[in-house]
């Protein structure tokens, strides 16, 4: 059974995301698809607007045949460590013949040559980095200067394009494991990755999609531009009091560990760098009272600067609410790759791959969660726990939904 592998968040799923499915399976004339989705906490540093069990819905009710979680230690962190996670996930899974990923260009040449010339972190593009980090540039532009100042056919314009970025950290982890996984590319279509605005009639990215849900706080405006198995999942939760998320919702949990810790301990979580403990004390002083709401934006707009991205800042402040150190998150830790596979739902045709990873995944495969398996894995649980604090009236099943929640199959999913 041929199988390609997605990295994915669907935060939530729309047109796009199905467009490129499609295709991905149509271009590497697969059988099968594996989806490596983040959980409840994203890559820019955000709660995902629904918790991971809707959104692993809507990939099995798209056609996905089986998906995994990526763990939040990967999941909200900068591309080089979401692509090595992601990637390691797919390759440790035993079955997974070829990673299809969208990007700007659609042009996988480039994006093959630069990995190869990145692959051992060469001197030159690391000292270059270093260069244009101290002159002040945040390290999405620092990097993409540093890589097209030293490797031939990698343009500056493209490299700072997001997916092309994770498109090429995907490459390099594919190297640096040794995997044999064969990589593919395809193009996006109509709507840019961070476009807020809407200019086509049935394609808009998941970052305009969530605009207008928090915007109109109605899921009437979204209606076009999403599958009707993802409205209706949305509406199903909406209506139960677990969506929308977004970070408002942790204004409280967070403002507790920011006063709770003092400089110094804040200074021992994961992202907390170069002094940014005592800028985040001197922010919180500054906030309005929580019944005015905006609270967590409040605290990013007095963090930002040009040396730090609004990104930047919010995987920082996330790792401080996850109580996240930096520790837990070395890089020995991380440059293992994922420790376990942990299953959140899968169709009969995902049944059968389970079967095969039984025998060929290279780390244990987790359907059923129980305290002490991996570290990795009690970050995951703790992560749960926090992103249910964000509905309306959370109950004790709610934070400990990782316990009880049995991997989702289609057979028994409702019509």
């Amino acid at each position: 059974m041929r199988t390609v592998g997605l990295i994915v968040e669907y935060n939530p799923l729309h047109n796009g995301h199905y467009y490129h499915f499609q295709q991905s399976k149509n271009a590497t004339n697969c059988d099968a698809a594996v989806c490596v989705m983040s959980g409840h906490f994203l890559q820019r540093g955000e709660p995902a607007v629904v918790n991971k069990w809707a959104r692993a819905e809507m990939a099995l009710r798209m056609g996905a045949d089986l998906v995994l979680e990526l763990p939040v230690a990967f999941s909200a962190q900068p591309a080089e460590w979401f692509a090595y996670g992601a990637v390691s996930a797919l390759d440790a899974s035993g079955v997974v013949d070829t990673l299809c990923f969208g990007s700007e260009s659609g042009d996988i040449a480039w994006l093959e040559a630069a990995a190869e010339a990145l692959e051992q972190e060469p001197e030159t593009v690391r000292q270059s980095l270093q260069d244009e980090l101290k002159r002040g540039a945040a390290y999405p532009a620092a990097f993409s200067r540093a890589v097209s100042q030293h490797v031939p056919g990698a343009r500056e314009e493209e490299l700072a394009r997001p997916n092309n970025t994770l498109g090429l950290h995907y490459l390099i982890a594919l190297r640096r494991l040794g995997s044999a996984i064969v990589p593919h590319t395809i193009a996006r279509t109509k709507a840019e990755y961070n476009q807020s605005s809407i200019t086509d009639k049935q394609i808009a990215s998941a970052t305009a999609i969530r605009k207008l849900l928090f915007e109109t706080r109605t899921l009437e405006g979204i209606g076009p531009y999403v599958p009707d198995y993802t409205r209706r999942i949305l509406e199903r939760e909406w209506h139960a009091g677990r969506a929308p998320i977004d970070w408002e919702k942790f204004a409280r949990p967070l403002l507790l560990q920011l006063l709770h810790h003092s400089p110094e301990q804040l200074a021992g979580f994961h992202e907390v760098t170069e002094g940014l403990e005592h800028r985040i004390r001197r922010a919180v002083a500054e906030l309005p009272p929580l019944a005015d709401g905006a609270v967590v934006e409040g605290l990013l707009e007095r963090l930002k600067t040009r040396r730090y991205t609004r990104t930047k800042l919010q995987r920082m402040l996330l790792r401080i609410l996850l109580n996240h150190s930096k520790d837990q998150l070395a890089a020995d830790v991380l440059r293992a790759g994922v420790p376990y596979l942990r299953v959140l739902g899968f169709t009969e045709n995902g049944r059968t791959l389970l079967k095969r990873m039984k025998t060929a995944a290279k780390v244990p495969i987790i359907t059923k969660v129980t305290d002490g398996l991996s570290p990795l894995l009690d970050l995951d649980i703790r992560a749960t726990s926090i992103f249910a604090l964000g509905y309306d009236h959370p109950g004790p099943r709610d934070l400990l939904r990782d316990y009880y929640e049995q991997p989702i199959q289609t057979g028994s999913l409702p019509d």
